[in-house]
């Protein structure tokens, strides 16, 4: 706080404007520099998307679930570690490779899912999507 030197020994009632500018000149530089950044040079004209219809899915996803106690299904059909190799050996020949969908119950160790996962993975198979409940308000 800025005191006069007049001999009412108050407080000086004018407002400081030197940090105000000081502030405003930084500003003008900063945007002085970034505003030709802001403009392209090559004009293109992008593409609008619309998506009146869904897309076509080509081939159904697999459904892997995996449950609590480590049982794993493909399809809804039980399998066990050597069943589920070989249908993956299976998909992964099908051309186009079907994407896996991995629907995991909520108490399943996260330790379960990545042997799952890393056996899907390690077949060959190049889309491996997860499957959950959307969050609720």
């Amino acid at each position: 706080m800025a005191f006069s030197s007049n001999s009412s020994g108050g407080a000086m009632s004018d407002i400081n404007v030197t940090p105000l500018v000081d502030v405003m000149l930084v500003l003008l530089i900063i945007f002085m520099i970034t505003a030709p950044l802001m403009s392209h040079k090559v004009k293109v004209e992008l593409p609008t998307a619309t998506l009146d219809k869904k897309p076509e899915i080509l081939v159904p996803p697999v459904t892997v679930a995996i449950k609590a106690n480590g049982d794993v299904y493909w399809n809804d059909q039980l399998m066990n570690d050597a069943l589920l190799e070989q249908n993956l050996a299976v998909t992964v020949a099908r051309d186009p490779q079907p994407q896996v969908d991995i629907r995991a119950d909520n108490e399943t160790k996260y330790s379960i899912i990545q042997k799952t996962v890393k056996t899907i993975r390690g077949t060959g198979i190049r889309k491996v999507g997860f499957v959950s409940m959307p969050e609720r308000n």
